[in-house]
């Protein structure tokens, strides 16, 4: 049994639990998500439902179509937190109505915010389909 297998379910898994938390934060915490936690969750979502539709068929073709989805939401969730902790970044104001993109609803330890937890959630959700294993490596 080799764990490479199973790193779709792992993938989706994660995408469900951000896709979760962020359900969490907003509907039960009542954070109201900024502009650019929109653009993250515009990522994210489609990757809880593409995953899991893969998952179902064990389809890893589905790793080139996915992968820009989680590289550009981490790309997102990059630049968001360094709006939130590097000072030369919060001058730059994409949310310009609603609430500012530099609010730190939760800050866990210093430094885990919410951005933090989308870039470590779609930063694992790349690492495991760059490690999924294709069709051809299967048999």
């Amino acid at each position: 049994m080799n764990w490479r297998n199973y790193t779709l379910y792992m993938a989706w898994f994660v995408s469900m639990t951000a896709v979760l938390g962020s359900l969490y934060f907003s509907e039960v915490r009542g954070f109201i998500p900024c502009e650019l936690c929109w653009y993250q969750r515009i990522m994210m979502y489609p990757l809880a439902i593409f995953l899991g539709i893969a998952t179902i068929y064990q389809d890893t073709r589905i790793k080139k179509y996915v992968l820009p989805l989680s590289i550009i939401g981490g790309s997102i969730s990059i630049f968001h937190y360094m709006m939130q902790k590097i000072p030369g970044f919060a001058a730059i104001k994409p949310c310009v109505q609603g609430v500012p993109c530099t609010g730190q609803y939760i800050n866990w330890l210093g430094f885990i915010t919410i951005p933090f937890l989308a870039l470590v959630a779609f930063t694992l959700i790349t690492i495991l389909l760059l490690l999924t294993k294709s069709s051809s490596e299967k048999e």
